[in-house]
């Protein structure tokens, strides 16, 4: 599923980033890369998603949460 899907306060496993040159090398730099846990502080439809991903508090717009494949973590 995509980054977008993933429901608030929910965690999930980043298992693949897909895009041009420029959105992975923002990503990676912010920290977001396979295997990392990420958990979505606020998923409000037509606004920009929180997510809390090592120690940092990240924005991303809804075109950059679509190149973002997870993996939702239960319990």
């Amino acid at each position: 599923m995509s980054l977008s899907e993933v429901k608030e306060n929910r965690e999930a496993l980043v298992s693949e980033v897909k895009g041009d040159t420029r959105f992975m090398s923002r990503i990676t730099s912010i920290g977001l890369t396979p295997g990392c846990r990420i958990r979505v502080v606020k998923n409000d439809k037509n606004r920009p998603m929180l997510v809390y991903s090592r120690d940092t508090m990240i924005a991303l717009n809804r075109k950059e949460c679509k190149g973002i494949t997870v993996e939702e973590v239960t319990a």
